[in-house]
């Protein structure tokens, strides 16, 4: 069976097996830190409440048998343990059935997690974990070459990442085909990393050429990822290279990551002489990968129907198990930044005179003195959130309230989400969300006033707010 494997694809399966556990161990502990409060029994948007309405055919998951925080807790905290030991090289130094075993595992338990998540998990790199997930579970281990059906498979899925981003960016806003949307991402972008300020002040010549050389990674490297070797390989260097460059300049969970992963596996590294080969695969694990292969060229079709459309859809699964994707982002670009500024006070009556004091986020920009940190891969679920309610109250409608009534709570769980507590002895008597624009500082404000960020209110995106009669609740 000669066919069937890709002797010189041992390094890249390698490399993207330990990084892809590596990354489903960082969301199922983001899972485990976050879940009370934004989708616990108590949380902003309950679990529970939530599978009333949602049928498991629609959202096929372990909680539709059982829901408790203690048993999300558990779940969580066990997809992690698990991550880690197949991280550590677990799943080679079992049989390949078992090794096969702990990646439909992880799969199966990062679904149960990502199905009831709602709001909170609505990104497209959840359903890019779980679609990658599904394939690392025909990798094979160290007991079997890689099989050169799959190791296609997963260029299949960075060539619909990155060509669905490219597609979206050429067909959506303009400031793409005339190179200047990096006049704005850098700042705009939903949760700036360190780096950003700095990438935002280069010249305006070097924001063109990157956003020409994000074409060229997005449209160009990906097709070549289909030629022979070693074309091949340095293409999928070159995406790599390109979004290492994106994890510099901001935090996208673990997006990049997991695309670098998907670049690394098309990277072919023959085996020294002398080093131990392989062996064949059995017949069955043959027969499931040409059965995968066969499943995932039928449930290409609407993807690849979406890429073709001139209406083409951003981030959407086809199917309650999330397989087969299609990827893209930034389609537009948000020329100015607005950020919601939360604050409450002891005051029971708000007047000129009342002095608010203000919460603050982990990785959201809020205090104008304050450097925006370095997150991902670890995704911070209400800060991006916070991030879509600042461009419409539609997207805060379902969670916005309740996440107040737990300030006026003080609810440790949702204060475990943020980075100070002004309330640290008594809850606040009231508190209220100001909607503000941001803007990074020029080098000269910098050194002046030692602010990254300059802002400006504009509104009230809610007025000052008590805590309800407990009766009325």
């Amino acid at each position: 069976m000669d066919w069937f494997t890709e002797s010189d694809a041992w390094l890249g399966r390698l490399v993207f097996q330990r990084m892809l556990a590596v990354l489903y161990l960082v969301a199922f502990v983001a899972a485990a830190r976050q879940f009370r409060a934004l989708m616990g029994e108590r949380g902003m948007t309950p679990v529970p409440d939530f599978l009333r309405r949602a049928p498991f055919r629609k959202a096929p998951s372990v909680f539709h048998w059982r829901y408790s925080d203690r048993f999300f807790a558990l779940w969580s905290w066990a997809g992690a343990l698990l991550a880690a030991a197949v991280a550590a090289g677990a799943a080679d130094a079992v049989p390949l059935g078992a090794a096969m075993a702990m990646w439909a595992v992880l799969w199966a338990m990062y679904l149960s997690i990502v199905n009831v998540g709602q709001t909170w998990y609505s990104f497209g790199w959840e359903s890019l974990l779980l679609e990658t997930g599904f394939l690392a579970v025909f990798l094979g281990n160290d007991d079997t070459a890689p099989p050169v059906l799959v190791m296609w498979l997963l260029r299949w899925l960075l060539f619909r990442v990155e060509f669905g981003a490219g597609l979206i960016k050429m067909r959506g806003d303009r400031c793409w085909r005339d190179l200047t949307c990096l006049y704005y991402h850098h700042e705009t972008q939903p949760m700036p990393g360190p780096l950003s300020w700095f990438f935002h002040r280069l010249p305006k010549p070097l924001h063109r050429v990157e956003t020409a050389a994000n074409h060229v990674a997005q449209l160009g490297l990906p097709v070549l990822l289909f030629t022979p070797q070693p074309v091949a390989t340095w293409a999928a260097l070159g995406i790599a290279v390109t979004q290492l460059w994106l994890v510099l300049s901001g935090n996208f969970a673990w997006l990049n990551w997991l695309t670098v992963a998907l670049a690394l596996s098309a990277v072919d590294v023959p085996r020294s002489t002398g080093a131990s080969a392989s062996a064949a695969p059995p017949v069955w694990f043959a027969v499931l990968t040409v059965a995968l292969t066969v499943f995932v060229a039928f449930r290409s079709y609407r993807p690849v129907r979406n890429l073709l459309s001139r209406q083409q859809l951003m981030n959407t699964s086809f199917d309650p198990l999330h397989l087969v994707n299609s990827y893209g982002a930034f389609g537009s670009v948000t020329r100015v930044r607005r950020e919601i500024v939360i604050e409450g006070t002891d005051s029971a009556v708000a007047s000129p005179d009342t002095v608010w004091r203000e919460y603050e986020f982990r990785g959201k920009p809020g205090g104008v003195r304050r450097l925006p940190r370095q997150y991902a891969p670890y995704h911070l679920r209400l800060d991006w959130l916070m991030w879509f309610a600042a461009l419409s109250p539609g997207y805060a409608r379902s969670w916005f309230g309740p996440f107040v009534e737990r300030l006026l709570e003080n609810d440790p769980d949702t204060l475990r989400l943020l980075r100070r507590n002004p309330f640290p002895d008594a809850p606040p008597a009231l508190v209220r969300a100001r909607l503000f624009q941001y803007r990074f500082t020029t080098w000269r404000e910098l050194r002046e006033t030692g602010a990254w960020w300059h802002r400006t209110e504009l509104r009230d995106f809610l007025p000052p707010t008590g805590a309800a009669p407990r009766g009325r609740r």
